[in-house]
């Protein structure tokens, strides 16, 4: 079964996880620096936000898989799409390992597909595509 991934960038770390935890009834399940992750259950969501400088709201949205199976169906979808296509591969980008690849959607709308490997202790980074 899939679960939406959503991700946010914020001005305040801690007023919005306070925030998000009031919101889903529920602390969040990695707490890191400037970085805050959320596996909600109902609706089945992987929510995440990141506190930034930069431009704060919506960054991308995405569909996280629970097998390399699935992922590998979602990555024949996304290039079936008539749409740009970015395969990252397997990388480690916030505190995670995981296999992925980008698409936008007609407006630009960037969204991912991964599945995770294991939760790391080094950020990573972010592809130079996401926030274009």
């Amino acid at each position: 079964m899939k679960r939406l991934h959503v991700s946010f960038n914020v001005q305040d770390l801690s007023q919005s996880i306070r925030f998000y935890t009031q919101l889903f009834g529920a602390e969040p399940t990695v707490v890191r620096e400037a970085y805050a992750k959320w596996l909600v259950e109902d609706p089945r969501m992987n929510f995440v936000i990141e506190e930034t400088s930069e431009a704060h709201g919506f960054t991308h949205a995405g569909l996280q898989t629970e097998s390399e199976d699935e992922l590998q169906a979602v990555f024949e979808r996304m290039k079936s799409a008539e749409a740009p296509y970015l395969p990252e591969g397997v990388t480690t980008c916030c505190y995670h390992k995981s296999e992925k690849s980008w698409t936008s959607d007609p407006d630009g709308v960037m969204w991912e597909a991964f599945f995770t490997h294991h939760q790391t202790e080094e950020y990573g980074k972010a592809p130079e595509i996401v926030g274009q």
